[in-house]
């Protein structure tokens, strides 16, 4: 069969052409585009230039952060990998804004924390008659943060006080409702975490209270003195000591 000369369209037709038959197919499904497309040939069109236009559209769309709606003209962004933030190693490292300490900034804390830990291991000994003690394991971390950071939210006062005796104060009633076991731990610990967020009263080391209640047989004869004691008597002394450690970091530098 003999083949019909095809007359060349001129170029405001062929980019018009190329405009219908392109741009809905890769607007619906760019995955497709090329068994689509192969299909399609008109006025001797070869399919490969559809196919490489297509090609370049989708590169285009993929390149581009935002596009624009047809109907409401309202601009919509669209996620790309530059939108999401490169991985920060900085909190890893330490921090740079704050100055290197000194010697004194390092003894005159550590000679604070010795001398609590020393004062209350003398009342264990006299205590010990009782089967109580006083230095308990949330009083460490008291220590540490009256201590090194007398100026966070954990070292106010009010924080301190509110959230020892309330917190102990649940987990004796946790006990007495619970008796001993996963429920009572879980449920004391939700109610502290509670009750130091409705009283503001932010003072992470009383969470723990509860739960050496619970798990303490030496403790639980105390039954609600344990809101008082050894808790809020021993932050007494912690606090007493932290004015002492605050004077002589101010004063006597080294």
């Amino acid at each position: 069969m003999a083949s019909l000369p095809v007359k060349p369209l001129p170029s405001g037709h062929v980019q018009l052409l190329r405009w219908n038959l392109i741009t809905p197919a890769v607007s619906r499904d760019p995955s497709k585009v090329s068994a689509s497309f192969k299909s399609q040939q008109f006025l001797g069109l070869s399919s490969y230039l559809c196919f490489d236009e297509s090609v370049r559209h989708i590169r285009s769309l993929r390149s581009t952060r935002r596009r624009v709606s047809k109907n409401a003209g309202v601009s919509t962004p669209v996620a790309s990998a530059e939108d999401f933030p490169a991985v920060s190693w900085d909190s890893w490292k330490p921090d740079k804004t704050t100055a290197a300490p000194s010697l004194s900034d390092v003894i005159w804390p550590a000679a604070g924390a010795f001398a609590a830990m020393a004062i209350m291991g003398r009342i264990d000994q006299i205590l010990n008659p009782k089967g109580i003690s006083m230095s308990v394991a949330p009083l460490g971390a008291v220590s540490a943060i009256l201590f090194t950071n007398p100026s966070a939210p954990a070292a106010r006062k009010y924080n301190i006080f509110m959230a020892q005796i309330g917190c102990a104060a649940i987990g004796v009633l946790a006990f007495s409702v619970f008796g001993p076991g996963w429920l009572a731990r879980s449920t004391a610990l939700a109610a502290s975490i509670a009750f130091m967020i409705i009283a503001r009263a932010n003072h992470p080391p009383a969470a723990s209270l509860p739960l050496m209640f619970i798990d303490g047989a030496k403790l639980q004869k105390l039954n609600f003195w344990y809101a008082l004691f050894p808790g809020a008597a021993a932050c007494i002394l912690l606090c007493f000591l932290q004015e002492i450690v605050c004077y002589l970091k101010e004063n006597l530098k080294f």
